[in-house]
């Protein structure tokens, strides 16, 4: 028996592996635990994503106090050291690129366990995001890649890794899309909200890069203005970002404007149903850019460099930084109906899960 504990920490991750305790129980050989490390521990941002999915709980839970970045990593190293003695796992599978992928990564190297990263090889080349720096460290210590897209082989057979390490096997949060389309499709939140379909455009937006400064929150607001005066904007404010417009007092700038809908991040259906009826969504995320890669949906990504290159080459992504003259000149594509034509890439068929433990059974 195969004893293998997947870690995740944050609402990304708990979407990119909603399928794999189902997938799991396919083979005798695989035992599969799951351990969360608490690094989103609000019910908007975690909770809600196991009780509305109806997922098994996880296996282990860290109750994570830490005020600083390097406090978190400590006590989540700390936490799942103490998993790690009493499970005894055999291979470790970390995912993506926050805080705790980190953490988990260094654990398994130092307790002489075999590690697996699901979405390895991606790469912004932008070492100023943390996310990057998360990235590389984790995939210099994996013995086992799983890669989303054709760009993370690329990029790890030019960090020298061995062929036979590296798999392409497409990408668990189509799965998640895929599996649940009947659910997203049923969600009631436009009627909520009292939207239809394609009058309205969606935003989010969250990176530090962004968000942390008054003048990075001026370009958003700037952005803002100009898009509500051609269509309503759907906005599910993260909790980063609503806590700096408090800071910095600017929510007198987004309260006056009839055209903008505040509200609390929403669960995994809404949001999904969100996306699918929007016109076009404004970003600064990366799983995004996936998901409306997949759906088709026109995609404007507010950041210099994406991690994730075959959105824009073969999606609907498109990359313009706080552009606004070029932010303004793609909505009047999307509106004009002349937008960028788009594909789904290789393998994003909702059968990557699948890919992994046919692969893992196999170790």
């Amino acid at each position: 028996m195969q004893k293998i504990l997947t870690v995740v920490g944050t609402r990304p991750n708990i979407i990119k592996i909603t399928r794999f305790t189902h997938e799991s129980q396919k083979y005798l050989s695989i035992e599969h635990s799951l351990l969360h490390t608490g690094q989103h521990y609000s019910q908007n941002m975690s909770d809600v994503f196991f009780s509305e999915l109806q997922l098994k709980q996880p296996d282990f839970v860290l109750k994570i106090n830490a005020s600083t970045v390097v406090s978190q990593l400590v006590n989540i190293m700390q936490g799942i050291e103490q998993t790690v003695q009493s499970y005894k796992p055999d291979l470790m599978i970390v995912v993506g690129d926050v805080n705790s992928t980190l953490a988990a990564a260094l654990v398994a190297n130092k307790m002489n366990i075999r590690l697996a990263h699901l979405e390895s090889g991606l790469r912004s080349f932008d070492r100023s995001m943390p996310e990057e720096i998360n990235r590389i460290i984790t995939d210099s210590i994996t013995d086992i890649f799983f890669v989303t897209e054709q760009s993370g082989v690329e990029n790890l057979t030019n960090e020298n890794k061995l062929p036979e390490q590296i798999f392409l096997v497409g990408n668990t949060m189509i799965d998640t899309l895929v599996a649940y389309d009947e659910h997203i499709k049923a969600s009631p939140i436009l009627h909520n909200l009292q939207l239809k379909p394609a009058s309205y455009a969606l935003m989010t937006m969250h990176r530090p890069g962004n968000v942390d400064t008054k003048e990075g929150l001026l370009k958003i607001i700037e952005v803002i203005d100009y898009l509500t005066q051609r269509i309503r904007l759907v906005f599910p404010i993260h909790p980063r970002t609503f806590n700096k417009i408090k800071e910095f007092d600017l929510q007198n700038k987004l309260s006056a404007n009839k055209n903008l809908i505040l509200m609390d991040p929403a669960g995994y259906l809404d949001f999904q149903n969100l996306i699918l009826h929007s016109l076009f969504v404004i970003t600064d995320s990366g799983g995004i850019q996936e998901e409306t890669t997949f759906r088709q949906i026109p995609c404007i990504t507010l950041r210099p460099n994406t991690e994730r290159p075959c959105t824009v080459s073969i999606g609907s992504n498109t990359l313009l930084n706080f552009d606004l003259d070029k932010i303004k000149a793609t909505v009047e594509q999307i509106f004009s109906n002349t937008y960028k034509t788009c594909a789904i890439p290789p393998l994003w068929d909702g059968k990557a899960t699948e890919r992994i433990f046919e692969v893992l059974s196999k170790l």
